[in-house]
């Protein structure tokens, strides 16, 4: 999945805020004043970061070599995917909509 493909995505959902409060350099994806996705935009090769069920964490980074502990986050509820094309899309996809979906608001 491309960089921009990803930032599309994150702000697709309901709600969806694109913050900088990293700086100019860093898109961050809210919800409810939750971060839910870092897009950094000059990392190369690019990546998002991506709050994530911790059991589920450990499968995804013993399954791909592309998903790693989250950088300079909870390393057990946040993943960093280096989006080089080694986790499909419909994947990266479906872990955007579950970062989202964990810190919504529930109604």
């Amino acid at each position: 999945m491309e960089r921009e493909r990803a930032r599309e995505l994150c702000a697709s959902y309901a709600g969806a805020e694109e913050t900088y409060p990293f700086g100019e350099r860093t898109a961050v994806y809210k919800v409810g004043g939750k971060m839910f996705a870092l897009v950094p935009l000059d990392a190369d090769p690019p990546t998002v970061s991506l709050k994530c069920d911790p059991e589920w964490s450990e499968a995804l980074r013993n399954a791909y070599d592309a998903v790693r502990p989250g950088y300079h986050l909870n390393k057990r509820h946040w993943n960093t995917i280096v989006l080089d094309g080694s986790v499909p899309d419909d994947e990266v996809a479906e872990l955007i909509a579950h970062s989202y979906a964990l810190v919504s608001p529930k109604r």
